[in-house]
């Protein structure tokens, strides 16, 4: 069911060794969070069970799953709204604490680690300092995060008051009501996140079923092609993509495929690698996506996903290098197109090597808290 490094660098076997017979009785500390456009629950690696298994069964019965409403537990039914970030004090020179992601399945009892989410970690930093491991001061704080699942850093940086975090603010996203405090996250060591590097297989092209691919890992492994290769426009709903059967079949088929050329194994568990399909930009960016999670239809964008795209993008040779090709030349911030709307990635690549060498890659989202209290799972 799941696939496990030592998540947290042995720190959660010193504080978390086994959870309290009473523990479903008396619940387990939670912070239930909007991270990006996604919800989760956000624990301290000390408040769950050191044994990875013990651990993935409660936060399973934690959220609900398996089960398509995720009726008897927190979890919102859909992959978006079943997430969790495990938080702990990092050992880490210069690191401030360590996030492990987990990404809990809906209708199958399934967790994994093989994969970031950067909108999740919009509001690691902002936990840390509620939690009291960050101290905080001043009107701004940056939080200095190692992300275990890739064994890479961001930086967090959030507006505070009192020595606390500030939700609300001006700050738009697409695919979230309103607006709240913006979160920039600065990402360093992002190349080969869960592969052998930022292109895995060897090459910038790939033909997997007759369909030229490009596999990228820049934070995350990502397929990327052009919408018509599928027979697709691009511009299609999540709704519409999700009514067809046989391209599901087909993405899966697809992604399966590639990963057993990026080295990644057998992945009809996982939900790694991600599809992105890339069209000719038509609401003012610079490129329309549509992407799967692993085959339902995203009805945004992940963070980490369109940051390897774009890497893809500005590759010469790679898949969707034509659209870009008419881009600016030092254009470093792209505005890319999801159903919900934009988002705006920033990335720094140096081209005079090859592969090209990651100097920066970052976005801006908000996070928000919705709640902070106790969870009591599923017996």
């Amino acid at each position: 069911m799941t696939n496990h490094p030592d998540p947290l660098g042995g720190r959660a076997a010193d504080e978390g060794t086994a959870l309290p017979s009473s523990a479903d009785r008396d619940g387990i500390a939670c912070v239930w969070m909007r991270g990006g456009t996604s919800k989760g629950a956000y624990f301290l690696a000390a408040d769950l069970p050191a044994d990875p298994a013990a651990r993935d069964d409660l936060l399973l019965r934690v959220m609900g799953s398996p089960d398509p409403r995720q009726l008897d537990g927190i979890g919102g039914a859909t992959s978006l709204t079943s997430k969790v970030a495990v938080v702990s004090p990092s050992e880490r020179p210069g690191i401030d604490v360590d996030y492990l992601f987990l990404q809990l399945g809906v209708d199958q009892p399934t967790v994994s680690d093989r994969q970031n989410c950067g909108n999740i970690l919009a509001g690691v930093g902002q936990f840390a300092v509620e939690s009291g491991l960050v101290p905080a001061s001043g009107e701004s704080c940056s939080v200095r995060i190692h992300l275990v699942n890739s064994d890479s850093t961001a930086t967090a940086t959030f507006p505070v008051r009192d020595g606390r975090p500030v939700y609300d603010g001006d700050t738009s996203i697409d695919g979230v009501p309103g607006t709240a405090a913006p979160v920039t996250l600065a990402f360093e060591d992002t190349a080969g996140s869960a592969t052998s590097g930022l292109f895995p297989t060897g090459k910038v092209r790939d033909t997997v079923e007759g369909i030229e691919i490009t596999c990228v890992d820049n934070g995350m492994p990502v397929v990327v092609t052009e919408a018509a290769s599928f027979g697709l426009t691009g511009y299609e709903s999540p709704a519409e993509l999700a009514a067809d059967t046989a391209l599901a079949e087909r993405v899966d088929r697809l992604r399966r495929a590639a990963a057993e050329l990026m080295g990644m194994g057998d992945v009809a568990e996982s939900s790694v690698p991600k599809t992105i399909l890339l069209a000719p930009a038509r609401d003012g960016g610079r490129v329309c996506t549509r992407s799967f999670i692993p085959v339902r239809p995203h009805t945004s964008l992940g963070v980490f996903a369109a940051i390897s795209a774009v890497t893809a993008m500005t590759t010469p040779g790679a898949v969707g290098h034509d659209i870009a090709a008419a881009w600016p030349a030092d254009l470093r911030r792209v505005d890319v197109e999801h159903p919900s709307g934009h988002l705006l990635v920033d990335i720094d690549l140096d081209h005079s090597v090859r592969p090209p060498l990651v100097r920066s890659a970052g976005v801006v989202r908000t996070a928000r808290k919705l709640f902070a209290g106790k969870v009591f799972p599923r017996a």
